[in-house]
């Protein structure tokens, strides 16, 4: 595979989620008329399916590559925390089989694209549980595998998972500490955390282990990828 299928209303949620994915022309039109026609109006209507399909599968393959040494034949649980629509696990999944996933998520679509830091606050949102769930069977995953969790009307899942992953959310767009206490309830001391964070020396504070996997210096936070793992407290 090198490419993923998109069901219907999928194309509009990824690009949503992942700026970058449009067109100059888009970008363009974006820009004349603000980022509110463009949600709800140019994302509807003026995206081709097959180009973001195989646009998200490479961007997911490169996230994939920067975390692939660090996936043990043994892990078999994995969370996603602000994922999207779960393109870089179904890449896991095509490299490691039989594991299971679970994703929290939000389940609505903001009225106008808002990126950036939100500090304390967790309220934007770009996802369709059901299309999500649609894309991961589209793509491969089998319904057992699959775990989904609405963020805000859920119980969410208290098993220990083996790896956690949270790129270009947790940290990066709102603060860790909003996910802490849960964390630390379905952490293990060798569960492996990694996500974005624009501060990573805050972290040799929280974790005995810290390591710096991939740095980004073409982004506007400058962020850095880090694997962590022990909570100190």
């Amino acid at each position: 595979m090198n490419n993923f299928i998109l069901p219907r209303k999928a194309p509009r949620l990824i690009v949503l989620q992942r700026i970058e994915l449009i067109s100059p022309f888009l970008k363009k039109l974006r820009k004349m008329f603000g980022r509110y026609f463009f949600s709800s109006f140019l994302t509807k209507y003026f995206l081709n399916p097959s180009i973001i399909g195989k646009k998200y599968y490479e961007i997911m393959l490169k996230e994939f590559l920067t975390i692939e040494k660090f996936i043990d034949v043994e892990d078999k649980f994995f969370l996603s925390i602000g994922g999207g629509m779960g393109g870089l696990e179904l890449i896991v999944n095509q490299s490691f089989h039989n594991r299971n996933y679970y994703f929290i998520e939000k389940n609505y679509i903001s009225k106008k694209i808002k990126y950036g830091w939100g500090g304390k606050v967790n309220d934007e949102a770009y996802n369709d549980l059901s299309i999500q769930k649609s894309f991961l069977v589209t793509n491969g995953m089998q319904n057992s595998q699959i775990n989904i969790f609405d963020y805000d009307k859920d119980s969410l899942p208290t098993i220990k998972f083996d790896v956690i992953i949270s790129l270009l959310s947790l940290d990066y767009h709102y603060d860790f500490e909003l996910y802490m206490d849960y964390l630390k309830k379905v952490c293990k001391p060798s569960t492996k955390i990694i996500f974005d964070t624009i501060r990573a020396d805050n972290f040799f504070k929280v974790f005995k282990n810290v390591e710096v996997i991939n740095t980004s210096e073409n982004t506007v936070h400058k962020s850095k990828r880090i694997l962590c793992s022990h909570f100190l407290n």
